[in-house]
């Protein structure tokens, strides 16, 4: 946001010099000079009377356009998941370059979490999440920041208050994907179910994986090896590159089982 050049080109505008535009608003000449120079920036409780006296808004102003910034987010946080799963610390310097011009946006701090390591630093990943649970108007990524919240909590084996932020985090059985595959026809509705078939999938998995778990833990290694096969039956059902993931898990986990067993 380069407001000195927008002064400058807003009086050049107006065809009046740095004096005059001073006059009108009560201030020395050598401070607009400084202004546009980029010397110095407006004191914050000026930049109303500026919009004022030429006749536009702040974001106008400040040249802040809204559709413009969020397209940007956008592409910085799509250029960052390319490389989440390859190379984070990658992703991380995107991130954190976007966050340089945009230092409050909720969207790159969410992605932010994603890339931060909540084992090895779970002080770092609550600043974070706690910052962004405070700042944050989209009930989503509030969520989302509660859950790496307990995350980095559970790491640090504070337990009590992983399941304190836990808690704050609602029980829905629907989804606004869930609601837009019953009430839309054709391809919008189509889009919706599919969506949300792969994430109650992989929700599903991750269950399964859950109570194999718990099942070893506990020495039923027998029903451990049932939930395990399982989850390799649906993923044979679904037959989709993008759980080819969950396959090499599950089969490299009825290995472990199997021989354990022996």
């Amino acid at each position: 946001m380069d407001i000195g050049n927008k002064i400058k080109e807003l009086r050049h505008s107006r065809g009046i010099t740095q004096e005059e535009l001073a006059r009108a608003l009560g201030i020395s000449f050598q401070a607009v000079s400084k202004w546009e120079c980029g010397i110095s920036l407006p004191d914050i409780t000026t930049a109303p009377t500026i919009a004022s006296y030429f006749g536009i808004s702040l974001d106008e102003l400040f040249d802040f356009n809204t559709e413009r910034a969020e397209s940007e987010i956008t592409a910085i946080a799509d250029e960052a998941y390319k490389y989440r799963e390859s190379d984070p610390e990658m992703a991380r310097r995107i991130i954190e370059e976007g966050l340089v011009k945009y230092p409050d946006c909720d969207i790159l701090l969410n992605n932010l979490l994603y890339v931060m390591n909540y084992s090895k630093s779970p002080d770092e990943t609550i600043v974070v999440a706690s910052r962004l649970i405070g700042m944050t108007r989209k009930a989503d990524v509030k969520y989302d920041a509660l859950r790496f919240l307990a995350y980095a909590y559970h790491a640090k084996g504070d337990d009590e208050s992983a399941l304190a932020a836990i808690d704050q985090i609602p029980e829905i059985y629907f989804t606004a994907l869930t609601e837009k595959a019953y009430l839309l026809k054709g391809e919008r509705g189509f889009d919706a179910a599919e969506k949300q078939k792969h994430i109650s999938f992989e929700n599903l998995l991750q269950m399964i994986w859950k109570t194999a778990e718990y099942y070893e833990s506990v020495g039923e290694r027998s029903k451990a090896i049932r939930e395990t096969r399982r989850a390799l039956d649906f993923v044979s059902i679904m037959d989709h590159s993008a759980y080819s993931v969950y396959k090499e898990f599950f089969v490299c986990q009825l290995e472990r089982l199997n021989m354990n067993k022996m």
